[in-house]
């Protein structure tokens, strides 16, 4: 037979086998649009603004409604209501971790990000008990974010004025503190090993995030016979499972019973009392996995809050000489916040929870998947079924946050100025699989809140006449780019481009050459029509000058260096001299 004819042969079933299940689920599943064979909706999502398709499609079909990514359905909830009725009220059904192809062959169901059922209870249970047991939300941890935001500090001030990109120093800063938690020792910003491994996990978070893992995991295939960036994710986990590893062998040399002094110590002592029960989930490989799955979470995620912080509260001067008046009435010049001030500060408070809703970092959630076959809104969603939960439409819901695309810290504010909670506030998620490190992340943003607005002055850079924030020849333009299937430790976030105007000052000079800059995956982008970025992807453009307002960079010290360089004038930052304090080398060396 003419193989031709084969082929055309097997894709025609292949096409009418994939319409009949299409029509034979769709009739039980949620309202959606029509997709087509093999590639589903696909075509009809809007890959640059994921979240602006979700929120079209529940205009037309609901807040429940049913998108094909692939073969399979996915459910998805848009709206706080249907969100907090699925992932609260009905936890345990909506409990489970949607399919996600390439962490299940790279995790193989371990750790707690990617697991299911009794282990990821298992392995839940345990971190969140030892996390307390370490002083998480207590002053034991508390002293330990402390000491990483006055090192943070003295990074900044080893500078002395020249331009500075903070990104790798706020990576390192929160790194860290995760490491005094899994390892009891702290690394030197400048330690080669460290800064190997926070490129590794900060790497597999951007891989995981983009658009081409988002269509290896729905058509699996392609990760096991393509060529691609998901073969370097692999590497990567490799290299990270044998630092943990390594770092496991070291712990366990030295291990006492009666005296554990972190998490791995803790981990190896349930271990040794598991060992005689066949059922249990605790493994030197499940350690490992579970390491990898904290620091994925805990370090990126922090830092990325962090940056977008810098690039925000220069574009709102208003609201940065608020937060720096009440920083200086509560804790005058010298001392550190922490969590006990916090009631005290309750526009810095405000203002720490408007960065995280604006900035919108995880928009659809990591997927979750019922654990049951369950009647849900009057339509029947088999046990198994992917559901993704859009919080971004839960963070910009207009009746709890007016204005939602306005950064305005008065989203947290009553009346009278106290800060008022909301039960739409869910960065972090909500329900049985909500983040395990929330009260570790609010610790470290309150108290870098400091570092970042209280050593140094933050303004705008290079501001004209019009208010622009950057130099007046640069023109920025937002391109949202939401993954549906962004993972805790991730935001497949926003694009940027920067366009030079052909009558740059500089291209005139011949010092510069008119073009476009991409920024890849970590843009740090606002969403208004220009935003404070002066390095795609790495940096904002901030200057600080020690309690007074700043100037740009001077005069020739460069424009648009490369495509991965600094755009525009340079910045600088000067922190305000302060106290020394020891923040090199390991803790407990």
């Amino acid at each position: 037979m003419d193989p031709v004819l084969v082929l055309v042969f097997s894709l025609s079933c292949l096409v009418l086998l994939s319409l009949w299940r299409q029509s034979s689920e769709r009739g039980k599943l949620p309202p959606g649009p029509t997709p087509l064979p093999l590639i589903g909706n696909f075509l009809q999502i809007d890959l640059k603004d994921i979240s602006g398709s979700l929120t079209k499609f529940s205009k037309v079909y609901g807040p429940v409604f049913t998108l094909y990514l692939g073969t399979k359905p996915t459910v998805v909830l848009h709206g706080y209501e249907v969100v907090k009725e699925a992932l609260v009220d009905h936890g345990e059904e909506f409990a489970g971790r949607g399919s996600l192809p390439m962490a299940e062959r790279l995790n193989k169901g371990l750790g707690i990000i990617f697991s299911n059922g009794s282990g990821w209870k298992e392995t839940r249970n345990f971190t969140l008990m030892t996390l307390r047991n370490l002083g998480m939300g207590k002053r034991s941890i508390e002293d330990c974010v402390q000491e990483e935001a006055q090192c943070l500090v003295e990074e900044l001030r080893k500078t002395k004025g020249s331009p500075c990109d903070p990104t790798l120093i706020l990576g390192c800063a929160p790194c860290n503190v995760i490491c005094s938690i899994i390892f009891q020792n702290r690394f030197d910003y400048k330690d080669q090993d460290f800064l190997t491994f926070m490129a590794k996990i900060n790497e597999n978070i951007r891989i995981l995030s983009s658009p081409w893992l988002q269509v290896c995991n729905n058509f699996p295939s392609l990760i096991d016979y393509c060529p691609g960036s998901h073969h370097t994710i692999r590497k990567n986990v490799n290299y990270l499972t044998s630092f943990v590893l390594k770092k496991i062998k070291e712990l366990q040399e030295s291990l006492d019973d009666a005296n554990p002094r972190d998490f791995i110590d803790y981990y190896l002592i349930k271990l040794k009392q598991s060992n005689h029960n066949q059922e249990s989930e605790f493994s030197l490989e499940n350690l490992a996995t579970t390491v990898r799955d904290l620091f994925a979470a805990g370090t990126e995620t922090t830092s990325t809050t962090l940056r977008y912080a810098l690039l925000l509260l220069p574009k709102h001067p208003h609201v940065t000489a608020k937060v720096q008046e009440e920083i200086d009435q509560v804790l005058g010049r010298d001392r550190s916040p922490c969590m006990q001030d916090r009631s005290r500060m309750p526009y810095t408070d405000a203002t720490i929870h408007e960065v995280q809703r604006f900035i919108d970092l995880v928009p659809t959630n990591l997927p979750h998947a019922v654990t049951c076959d369950i009647k849900f809104r009057d339509y029947f969603i088999p046990k198994g079924t992917t559901v993704i939960t859009s919080l971004s439409s839960v963070l910009h819901d207009s009746k709890e946050f007016p204005n939602p695309e306005v950064f305005d810290p008065g989203h947290f504010l009553d009346k009278d100025g106290n800060f008022k909670k909301s039960d739409y506030f869910v960065p972090f998620s909500t329900g049985k699989r909500m983040c395990a490190g929330e009260g570790l992340a609010r610790m470290e943003l309150l108290t870098t809140c400091r570092p970042a607005g209280g050593t140094a002055r933050l303004s705008r850079v290079g501001s004209d006449s019009s208010g622009r924030w950057l130099c007046p020849w640069l023109e920025l333009k937002a391109f949202p780019c939401q993954g549906l299937a962004a993972d805790g430790g991730s935001r497949c976030r926003q694009l940027a481009k920067v366009s030079a105007r052909e009558n740059s000052p500089r291209q005139q000079e011949g010092q510069t050459k008119p073009g476009r800059v991409s920024c890849g995956w970590a843009a740090l982008t606002g969403r208004e029509s220009e935003v404070p970025v002066a390095r795609l992807g790495t940096s904002p453009a901030f200057a600080a000058e020690p309690r007074h307002a700043l100037a740009p960079a001077p005069a020739g010290s460069g424009g648009v260096r490369s495509a991965s360089g600094w755009v525009g004038e340079q910045a600088y930052l000067t922190p305000t001299p302060r106290r020394e304090s020891g923040c090199t080398g390991a803790r407990g060396e």
